[in-house]
């Protein structure tokens, strides 16, 4: 079951499609859905967790708690309102794209994707463009 938490003022306008479109990726990875809490929050929630569980001292559009278990995945995804709005303004997108690409890039690391080495995010960043197109 996916859910969407709210540790700020903001509220995703259509969570049902959202909802749909996150199962559907999961899906289609051949992976299964298990329990999945989006949790969107302020920069100063999240980069509390990232110093207090990381020990990075740095702002950070999204962090994950993976603790999936074999295909069926499970995690905690912490995603900044404030940083993604920030990225949507720097990378000339709307607010609700970012948004997605974010929320979709969370699910993506519990399917196995990684994105430390550039070969690892230009795949990322093509799978994130593949399920943005089925989204939006």
């Amino acid at each position: 079951m996916i859910s969407f938490n709210y540790e700020t003022d903001f509220k995703l306008q259509d969570e049902i499609a959202k909802r749909q479109w996150i199962s559907d990726l999961i899906e289609e990875e051949n992976c299964r859905e298990g329990e999945i809490n989006y949790i969107f929050c302020s920069d100063d929630y999240l980069h509390k967790i990232n110093i207090d569980f990381l020990n990075h001292d740095t702002l950070t559009d999204i962090i994950s708690f993976d603790y999936s278990v074999g295909k069926k995945l499970h995690g905690d995804i912490f995603i900044s309102v404030d940083r993604v709005e920030e990225n949507a303004k720097d990378f000339g997108v709307s607010f609700d794209n970012e948004m997605s690409r974010v929320m979709a890039h969370g699910v993506l690391h519990y399917c196995g994707y990684k994105d430390k080495t550039d070969a690892d995010q230009k795949v990322m960043t093509s799978k994130e463009d593949y399920y943005l197109k089925k989204f939006i």
